[in-house]
């Protein structure tokens, strides 16, 4: 292999670095707008929708059940979350997902389609070590986070004098 001449036109690589600022700067340069407000409406409409069904579903159990709208809170969730399961399975939630964003992610039926990805792409694993082990990395910390901001609250109004005594 024969040896490279100084005069060679390779340039060495220490006049190719770029500052951190200057890359900052190329990089903001060529990268997409976003289409901040867009988002923001399709999220609002998409988890109001979300909602609007969650509640359509709420008044049908009050109205074929004979419930009041506490009895039927937890079979609406029920079914909201089977809903969600299953359009998980077939495809559409991830899909709906990525055009809506957030407005998919904030009512429970993102919680459950978060656990679902999660099993399902782990399934070939095993049962104990692909899907019980994995549904609960993004899960988990919603769960944690939720148990721990109950008990805060909870001392908190046990302390203020707020909570117990009265069920």
């Amino acid at each position: 292999m024969p040896a490279q001449s100084k005069g060679s036109g390779k340039k060495s690589s220490s006049s190719l670095s770029i500052s951190e600022q200057e890359y900052k700067k190329v990089a903001k340069k060529h990268e997409p707008a976003r289409p901040i407000w867009a988002n923001c409406i399709k999220a609002f409409f998409v988890g109001g929708f979300i909602c609007v069904i969650g509640q359509a579903i709420q008044e049908a159990f009050m109205a074929g059940f004979h419930m009041t709208s506490k009895e039927a809170a937890s079979p609406t969730v029920a079914v909201m979350i089977l809903i969600s399961v299953i359009l998980t399975c077939m495809g559409v939630y991830d899909k709906m997902a990525q055009w809506a964003g957030a407005g998919t992610a904030v009512p429970v039926t993102g919680f459950a389609n978060s656990m679902c990805s999660a099993a399902l792409e782990h399934r070939a694993e095993g049962l104990v070590l692909g899907v019980g082990a994995n549904m609960f990395k993004l899960a988990g910390s919603v769960i944690v986070f939720g148990v721990v901001a109950a008990f805060i609250v909870g001392v908190v109004y046990a302390i203020l004098g707020f909570g117990g005594g009265h069920l």
